[in-house]
């Protein structure tokens, strides 16, 4: 598997979001990202050129589901029957769906298009409507050149000084587990400068026994000690260095939780998503791998449209993927049967790809991180009706796992609710 190093332009050095086409300062168009292999549950692997899938290898992955699904149809009792006969049911419709692309020629198939809304930023692009920051002087979407005097929006972005931040976290073994394989993390550390940096982490670890518990114990440990030595020499001081300060800590916590896996045979295969916030200077900052997720919440609305819950994190799992060809509709990846299979996990590869974003806060936010044992149960709106409610982080946590236990807590569940109160 390839190292996707940080995108930077090819004309004039400077550094560009993942998902960017033309460069925000030049505006000239952009290469694509690197080819890389991504890893499925149970070793299989899927080859990715310029976030495109072969539809070969997505067939093999969906034939091997309905091979599983048919031997639990063999040997199950009645009820677990009728879920397998299901599971095939969906499957099968996706390999014909397949097939009948194959058949027409169709090769390969585009990944990732469906991308989480980001809160607008000060300068919209008058040719697409992208929101751009304050310097830009091209859209970082489609190239053109933005308004001469964006730089007096600076203010929007660097603004709302004297926020803070109330913070809870919980995590539940819910009912289903013996042990608990998930890890919360919420500290502040102090920079350099003097900033107060908080930090928030979820992860959800796997890989059987006590494994799962070891993983994300691991990567939360690494994580905290890397940002703690490295914010002692200095504070970034732009969205690009935060969020490359935010991959290497994940690359060095999957760097470490590969080697004890390969050094441990009764470890072999562990792993952990993580889902990594950071406020500083009344910005966030995420990394994340896997399927736990972060959202920021608003009564007042976080996107241009006035939705109240903005989904940060993508989920690296097959089912995600399958949503965003068209081949399942999001209510039917929510009780998917392979709707937890990760294509994208901290160590079970020597390297890893991070997310990373960047979003301004203001007064009344409400940062929500959660393990995939809360989202399997509890729905968005469930999610806004909670988090909104409550005035009191804690209650947040306790109200949320409560619902999920309610719906029979399949898995651990884990809650970070951070409050941004001030003027």
């Amino acid at each position: 598997m390839n190292k996707l190093m940080p995108r930077t332009c090819a004309y004039c050095g400077a550094a560009l979001l993942a998902t960017s086409r033309y460069c925000p300062e030049c505006g000239r168009l952009v290469a694509s990202p690197i080819e890389r292999d991504v890893v499925l549950s149970g070793g299989k692997h899927l080859h990715v050129s310029q976030n495109m899938l072969s539809l070969r290898d997505l067939l093999t992955v969906v034939e091997s589901g309905v091979a599983w699904w048919q031997q639990h149809y063999d040997q199950s009792e009645t009820v677990d029957r009728e879920r397998a006969a299901a599971a095939i049911n969906d499957l099968s419709r996706i390999l014909t769906s397949l097939s009948q692309q194959l058949a027409q020629g169709r090769e390969t198939v585009r990944i990732t298009s469906r991308l989480p809304v980001q809160r607008a930023y000060s300068v919209a692009c008058p040719v697409c409507g992208r929101g751009n920051r304050a310097e830009a002087r091209f859209c970082i979407g489609c190239g053109a050149r933005l308004p001469v005097d964006a730089a007096a929006s600076t203010a929007l972005l660097r603004g709302n000084h004297g926020l803070r931040l109330h913070v809870a976290s919980r995590s539940d073994v819910g009912q289903a587990r013996q042990n608990n394989e998930d890890t919360c993390l919420t500290c502040t550390l102090t920079a350099a400068t003097g900033t107060r940096v908080h930090l928030l982490l979820v992860a959800d670890g796997m890989g059987g026994e006590h494994a799962g518990e070891v993983a994300s114990r691991l990567a939360s440990d690494t994580i905290q000690h890397t940002l703690t030595t490295a914010l002692r020499q200095t504070l970034p001081d732009s969205d690009a260095t935060w969020q490359e300060l935010l991959r290497m800590a994940l690359v060095s916590a999957n760097q470490r939780v590969y080697a004890e896996a390969q050094a441990h045979p009764d470890q072999r295969g562990m792993g952990t998503t993580l889902t990594l916030a950071v406020v500083a200077n009344e910005r966030l900052y995420l990394a994340h791998v896997g399927d736990s997720r972060g959202y920021l919440l608003n009564a007042t609305g976080v996107t241009d449209d006035g939705a109240r819950l903005l989904q940060l994190t993508l989920d690296h799992t097959l089912v995600a993927r399958l949503v965003d060809i068209g081949q399942l509709t999001p209510d039917q990846a929510s009780t998917h049967p392979y709707r937890s299979m990760l294509y994208r996990a901290l160590g079970t590869d020597p390297v890893v790809d991070v997310d990373t974003s960047s979003q301004p806060l203001e007064s009344g936010d409400i940062l929500l991180l959660c393990s995939d044992g809360l989202t399997i149960h509890v729905t968005d709106d469930e999610l806004v009706d909670t988090a909104l409610n409550y005035a009191d982080p804690e209650r947040i946590c306790t109200q949320l796992i409560a619902l999920a236990n309610q719906r029979g807590g399949q898995d651990n569940i884990s809650v970070i609710a951070a409050k941004i109160e001030g003027s």
